[in-house]
């Protein structure tokens, strides 16, 4: 996966400053390589001086600013502390095993945790133990908290995992998180969340029956540019919405799981789902059918066992049409546009891990807007142990993927029998 350019720090350095301090010293040696690069530190603002007063002015009576030239006091604070330093809070933090050890979760979401507010990394659970053990002693955990799938359960006997991260195949999903469930954990499942609307339905009940949270894991829901996006559209400040187009296409080649339908792949559920979930959120409601044509080239080895590409529309009770495709054959492009009465909103790249940008278009012209960016992986895990830590229901609950596997489906029907379907 490409890095984004300018961000002064690799991958690379989330492990090299892992492997010598474990996950609690990455933050620090990124700070300090960031300062590196830039070759300064963010100006710090001076709170507003007093105003005028009889006596003289003291380091006490002026927090923060130098004392006069006639200062004849201590110069140095009581008990020689900064009198204006933000001493750090303990907070609170929730236990993740990950499961499974493929791309996103090395690339991604490990490093991610380094940032993490309400949640660490504490056990592993992956097929491949060697990879396993050695991805354990980078970030500093105890080898008896690595896993294999044959003894997923045994977490039920590590009280320090409070939820379990599934970052396996689609084929997968179910199983694991079902698991989750009767080893007494809460689980963030990836999404597609499941290849069936059946799998679905008994993964949200397999977590009521246990007591604990089920979350899918849409970190753009957690990104502060869709976010933003969201309340605009809620609240119609470019008026009402008429149309709404995505894009996600990308070059996959073989071998690939993505390229497997053992494996639940596609790029409908892989890709084509950033489409689908972000004409819901952005609409704020359920379409109500769909249509969608897929192709399969007999010429492409790779494509032997799933589509190319799809292309799809859906209906919207209000009105609202949206138009979108999806394709594992052309060069990247990951962008929606949002058509409304009285302007649009663009987001180009929309679906990327980083580098995100949001222009919104009003009479008076366009405007990029400028949102501070946020590791989305470490967004949306704190989101969920926040939501575990005070018993309130996740932002992206199980109702959430089965919404779009029910989708997804229509759209397959759609594209064997030619037909408009209804989403039920």
């Amino acid at each position: 996966m490409p890095e984004s350019e300018g961000r002064g720090f690799s991958r690379r350095d989330f492990f090299l400053a892992a492997g010598a301090a474990g996950v609690g010293g990455v933050a620090g040696h990124l700070i300090t390589k960031q300062i590196a690069h830039s070759g300064q530190a963010s100006a710090v603002a001076t709170p507003p001086a007093s105003p005028p007063s009889s006596t003289a002015a003291t380091p006490e009576n002026v927090p923060g600013q130098p004392p006069p030239s006639n200062y004849s006091g201590p110069m140095e604070p009581p008990n020689a502390e900064s009198p204006d330093a933000e001493v750090p809070k303990v907070t609170r933090k929730l236990g993740w095993a990950i499961v499974g050890l493929g791309k996103l979760a090395l690339e991604e979401v490990l490093p991610a945790f380094a940032a993490a507010k309400y949640s660490k990394l504490v056990a592993l659970v992956s097929g491949h133990q060697e990879k396993a053990q050695q991805v354990a002693q980078v970030y500093g955990l105890d080898p008896k908290n690595v896993y294999a799938y044959e003894n997923y359960e045994a977490l039920r006997d590590n009280p320090n995992v409070d939820i379990v991260y599934i970052i396996l195949p689609n084929s997968m999903h179910a199983e694991f998180t079902m698991r989750g469930f009767k080893a007494g954990k809460h689980v963030l499942c990836e999404k597609p969340m499941a290849p069936t609307i059946d799998e679905c339905n008994r993964m949200i009940e397999a977590g009521k029956q246990a007591g604990k949270k089920l979350m899918i894991a849409y970190r753009l829901r957690y990104e502060p540019m869709n976010r933003k996006a969201i309340e605009m559209c809620r609240k119609k400040e470019l008026g009402a919405l008429r149309t709404f187009e995505a894009s996600h296409v990308q070059v996959t080649n073989a071998p690939n799981i993505r390229l497997s339908a053992k494996l639940a792949g596609g790029p409908l559920g892989d890709i084509g789902i950033y489409c689908i979930n972000a004409a819901r959120y952005i609409v704020g409601e359920e379409p109500v059918e769909v249509t969608g044509m897929a192709h399969q080239p007999s010429d492409e080895e790779r494509f032997r066992e799933v589509p190319a590409g799809f292309a799809f529309t859906m209906r919207f009770p209000s009105g609202v049409l949206a138009h979108c495709d999806c394709h594992f054959g052309a060069a990247k492009s990951a962008r929606y546009r949002v058509h409304c009465v009285d302007g649009w909103i663009d987001m180009d790249p929309a679906f990327s891990y980083q580098g995100l940008e949001m222009r919104v278009n009003r009479k008076e012209g366009t405007t990029k807007m400028q949102i501070e960016e946020v590791n989305q992986f470490t967004s949306e895990m704190d989101a969920f142990s926040a939501a575990v830590m005070n018993d309130k229901a996740p932002e992206t609950p199980g109702e959430e993927g089965l919404a779009d596997v029910k989708v997804i489906k229509a759209i397959e029907e759609s594209a064997r029998s030619g037909r408009t379907v209804k989403v039920v």
